[in-house]
């Protein structure tokens, strides 16, 4: 067992809290049976190292074999478990797996061949919550990718791993790449570009006219500023969501998980 914080395997492991460490090793943490589960079923081969408590091991006992398939898995100490976790109650397990970001090409190509065409493109999002939900709202959408580009949160931070609820798995992610970039791939293979603006047109007046139901990459700006002025004019439209109360506006995941959704119903209306 590893019960010291400052074994070396323990601390390497909690290097992965940091993008720097991420960025250098192409590694990431996942915190939990779920997420452990999530990868087991999903992408078992990225699976590199496992930890968990004694107590995780009884109670988790057929996941623990099943990762063990995959990968070693170390038994831990509470508080060696601890120094590795991000968060302040861990769950027993926590793993260590390969990043696996697809390239810009490659997402739009296979989401432009798919029977609903729809991706995300995130342009400068900064919130892991945010950046987190938008990617299980558009795997729950139907969405084949997101492509969360240059200066936006990493995709791998444990906060945002979190958030995904292991939606991470499920659909392409493309990282890196500057917007303008991503907006022209997914125009040359046919999509939409659709930006979510304030002074846009209206959603329910778009999805009328019967143009959500096109192959569409919907473009989300940051959430203090959304998106600029040059940014804008690389989309097609712009788009708004009609707000029928008095709140000011909405918060970008709420905005994004209601444009995402509308092309999915749209989509498959067809």
């Amino acid at each position: 067992m590893l019960d010291s914080p400052r074994a070396p395997r323990v601390r390497e492991a909690a290097r992965l809290q940091q993008r720097t460490a991420r960025s250098q090793t192409g590694l990431f943490l996942l915190e939990g049976p779920s997420a452990l589960d999530e990868i087991v079923r999903w992408q078992p081969s990225h699976l590199v190292d496992v930890f968990a408590t004694d107590a995780a091991r009884e109670r988790h006992g057929e996941l623990i074999a099943a990762a063990a398939q995959h990968a070693p898995v170390t038994e831990v100490s509470e508080r060696a478990l601890a120094a590795i976790a991000d968060t302040v109650h861990p769950q027993g397990v926590v793993a260590v797996a390969k990043q696996a970001p697809v390239g810009l090409e490659d997402a739009v190509g296979r989401a432009a061949k798919t029977e609903h065409p729809l991706i995300a493109i995130l342009h400068e999002v900064r919130d892991p919550g945010n950046l987190g939900t938008i990617l299980r709202a558009a795997d729950a959408a139907g969405a084949s990718a997101v492509i969360v580009t240059a200066n936006s949160v990493d995709p791998y931070s444990p906060k945002v791993v979190r958030s995904t609820t292991g939606s991470l798995f499920h659909i392409d992610v493309s990282v890196g790449a500057s917007t303008a970039d991503a907006i022209e791939a997914a125009a040359a293979a046919g999509f939409s570009i659709l930006a979510a603006d304030v002074a846009g047109d209206d959603l329910l007046a778009m999805q009328a006219s019967g143009a959500l139901a096109r192959p569409t990459a919907w473009l989300f700006g940051n959430e203090a500023r959304g998106l600029d002025e040059a940014t804008l004019r690389l989309a097609d439209r712009g788009v708004r969501l009609p707000v029928y109360g008095h709140a000011e506006s909405l918060n970008l995941a709420t905005a994004a998980s209601v444009c995402l959704y509308q092309s999915a119903f749209a989509q498959r209306q067809m």
